[in-house]
């Protein structure tokens, strides 16, 4: 072992110099307090919701973004799944709930509960996959029936990494995007970690271009969401609104 780390150890575990082993009383309870401070609670707690077609990689995505790692032999999603993850962007602490929903239809009854409360939607298609890109009206289907028309939109081709199997052209992608107002696109691999966190942060960000600087306490029921999954039934539906051309 090296004997710089032990001569460290010993003289209290700090690596700066000016440290003393017989710290004052006074001190140590100084340290000891700012140690104990809670941290600053979160400004905002937004929920994101992550839907596409079976194998897509959304489950790879959140986990990427939240925990950064990438499993190459991924269970498919039964139901729904959840991560969450603190980001700072505008200045403000934001509190993610990012949901993983299913991708087979016989669990729309149970993710469609989730759309409601979605401030951001992400929209996932493999490039290599065109099955899954045809899959994209059915989805939009979905969002114009059960989310709000204030959730961000944001269309991602993902698996870039398969660049050779590309059955998707990017060309494709933006145009179907440039249909839907207000829909972003952008193309990612989850196993190479290209575009992921620009992902998020670029969907959280255009959240908050539409909230005010400061929103009184009483009033955040309409943007914090409780951390506790909603009810696995449909909610009352809104009627449904075109956003699809």
């Amino acid at each position: 072992m090296d004997s710089r780390y032990e001569i460290q150890r010993r003289a209290g575990g700090s690596g700066f110099s000016g440290g003393s082993a017989n710290a004052s009383p006074a001190l140590t309870g100084a340290q000891s307090r700012r140690k104990k401070m809670p941290p600053r609670p979160a400004d905002y707690k937004l929920q994101i919701i992550i839907i596409g077609s079976r194998g897509v990689g959304k489950t790879s995505l959140m986990e990427r973004f939240t925990d950064d790692t990438f499993c190459t032999a991924c269970k498919s999603t039964v139901g729904v799944d959840f991560k969450i993850k603190t980001v700072e962007l505008r200045g403000k602490k934001i509190r993610l709930q990012i949901w993983d929903t299913a991708g087979q239809e016989r669990f729309n009854s149970i993710t469609s509960a989730y759309y409601r409360g979605a401030k951001g939607i992400v929209l996932v298609y493999d490039i290599t996959k065109q099955e899954t890109f045809e899959d994209l009206p059915k989805w939009m289907k979905m969002i114009d029936k059960y989310a709000s028309e204030e959730a961000e939109l944001l269309l991602v081709g993902n698996k870039l990494d398969c660049e050779t199997d590309r059955a998707i052209t990017r060309q494709q992608g933006e145009r179907f995007a440039s249909r839907i107002s207000g829909m972003r696109f952008c193309e990612s691999s989850a196993k190479d970690n290209f575009n992921v966190d620009e992902i998020f942060h670029k969907l959280v960000d255009d959240v908050l271009s539409k909230m005010p600087l400061e929103i009184p306490s009483k009033e955040l029921s309409n943007s914090v969401l409780s951390l506790q999954p909603e009810p696995e039934v449909p909610p009352e539906l809104p009627p449904p609104r075109a956003r699809c051309c």
